[in-house]
């Protein structure tokens, strides 16, 4: 049965109980002389929940103030109390706070629920030993604020957040017409003039200030100054920094302000989900931006382009140990990239195996003896009945490159090398099928071995030279986390925005704004 306070749901409905009957079901908020200064001070931090990405209506805030009004009055009529209306006002700020308490702590949903490649490792906490610490020490916004994660990228967008915020309130920001009057597509570039450079100056202004106040003389020349301010803009949005309004540069300009504000709300989420400790030393794969960061504490030690999954072949968002790496690795075909990819190109091409050092064998099994591939009939052979485990050995053909870096898990998601090299210098990177290709391995490996004196950088080119699969432990573990961020600050505070490649925005922000589920 559903519980009610004042026609609210109660959603702590299984730690209500419990919290009371520590307290021998003396109220929270209240005295013999009415409601205390707490419950100020509780409704004071519900009404900035905003400010977090949340909403103040998700916790009672209406019905408190309702309520609470009401108390007061009563009080003010003289001794003769309503106790049914003071035993609601106290069940729904208990309620509040453990509710908030929680989002605050762990986020509002659970993103397992969203999508079955999203596993959490979120943070967790006795929410009712929270609140009566709060309670005892009259602090009840300080207690509600320690729940908050504590890294300076959350606080960075949630400043954001803010500010966007503001610039939404006073009207947004204008949208970028064509430039050249030969359809949408026509591109706008230093040296143009009209209503569309001034525009565009007016764009910049507002987001972050890229073009600052009274910054041109002629506000309707597109000159060097806001040539380089679009330049930032187009970095900050991960778009070619050419300084050109083209038709992908033009499309993210008129994104409306209140799709960044969502953007930031959305990943704000995202930062409650991840662990308590991301480590002091710790990788970063941001999914939705192609890169990879190495960080130690708030500096950033390395990045680098990354190579991310396709839109149906999705890479996972999860948080792992990298505990070792492979030098020259096998690669071990997996089922479904043999039926459908490399079995239609082996059929028509019965040299194709040998070309790419692809070996066939009856089954994992590390006796399994090889089977020469000249005595099978791939004619016969479909995906449906395809017995058969092909490997490719060590090579400069090889998929995984020259190095895997290992951190085990359902997905058998690992960062690697790659021999297709160009695609790094493709603006849009997804194009795996889960797996992380990454930029740098060399770079990465060094850093990784750097505490392990027999592995400088000329032992491990010497090791990779000589072509042998082997595999070499870390000498200190290292925190990685895939992470899918579309909007997000950088190490030197700049927030950057990303598309939704993979359609997990829309989603997310429907079960926002669902109502809290009536249950712990």
């Amino acid at each position: 049965m559903e519980l009610r306070a004042a026609g609210e749901p109660v959603y702590a409905s299984l730690v209500l109980p419990s919290f009371y009957e520590r307290r021998l079901y003396r109220p929270a908020w209240s005295d013999e002389h009415g409601p205390t200064r707490l419950t100020d001070d509780l409704l004071d931090a519900l009404r900035r929940a905003d400010l977090e990405g949340l909403r103040s209506e998700d916790y009672h805030f209406a019905g408190i103030e309702a309520v609470l009004a009401a108390v007061r009055a009563d009080a003010k009529r003289g001794p003769a109390l309503a106790p049914d209306r003071w035993a609601e006002l106290d069940l729904l700020l208990t309620d509040a706070f453990l509710v908030y308490g929680a989002h605050l702590l762990a986020g509002r949903v659970n993103p397992e629920t969203l999508r079955p490649e999203w596993v959490s490792n979120r943070r967790t906490a006795d929410i009712a030993v929270v609140l009566e610490a709060a309670l005892a020490s009259g602090n009840i916004a300080g207690a509600l604020e320690a729940l908050d994660p504590p890294e300076v990228g959350y606080r960075r967008l949630r400043e954001a957040l803010a500010r966007y915020r503001a610039v939404a309130a006073a009207g947004g920001w204008p949208a970028i017409p064509d430039g050249g009057g030969s359809g949408w597509g026509a591109t706008l570039q230093a040296g143009d003039r009209g209503a569309p450079v001034k525009a565009l100056r007016q764009r910049l202004r507002l987001e972050d200030g890229l073009v600052g106040e009274g910054a041109a003389q002629d506000a309707d020349l597109f000159d060097a100054g806001l040539e380089q301010a679009l330049e930032k803009f187009q970095r900050r949005h991960g778009l070619t920094a050419d300084g050109v309004v083209s038709t992908a540069t033009r499309a993210e300009l008129n994104v409306p302000v209140e799709r960044r504000v969502e953007q930031l709300e959305l990943n704000l989420e995202r930062w409650r989900w991840l662990p308590k400790d991301l480590g002091r030393r710790h990788i970063i794969v941001n999914i939705a931006a192609f890169d990879l960061e190495v960080m130690d504490g708030d500096s950033l030690v390395m990045s680098m382009r990354v190579v991310v999954g396709r839109p149906f072949d999705r890479t996972p968002v999860f948080s792992d140990t990298m505990r070792y790496l492979v030098l020259n690795p096998y690669w071990h075909v997996p089922s479904n990239i043999a039926t459908t990819e490399l079995l239609p190109k082996l059929k028509r091409d019965r040299s194709y195996l040998a070309r790419y050092k692809l070996r066939v064998f009856p089954s994992s099994r590390l006796d399994a003896q090889e089977i020469d591939p000249t005595t099978v009939d791939w004619s016969t052979i479909t995906a449906a009945h395809f017995p058969f485990l092909l490997r490719q050995d060590p090579g400069p053909r090889n998929a995984l490159g020259r190095i895997k870096f290992m951190f085990l898990n359902k997905y058998h998601v690992y960062l690697h090398d790659t021999p297709a090299r160009p695609l790094f210098e493709e603006t849009q990177r997804d194009f795996s099928h889960g797996c992380i290709r990454i930029q740098h391995p060399i770079e990465l490996a060094v850093y990784l071995l750097r505490n392990d004196p027999r592995w400088d950088r000329d032992a491990l080119l010497a090791a990779l030279d000589d072509a042998e699969d082997r595999s070499v432990p870390l000498p200190e573990p290292m925190p990685i986390h895939l992470l899918y961020w579309t909007a997000w600050a950088d190490a030197d505070g700049t927030i950057q925005f990303r598309r939704d490649i993979h359609d997990r925005d829309v989603p997310l922000f429907t079960a926002l704004r669902a109502p809290p589920p009536t249950k712990d």
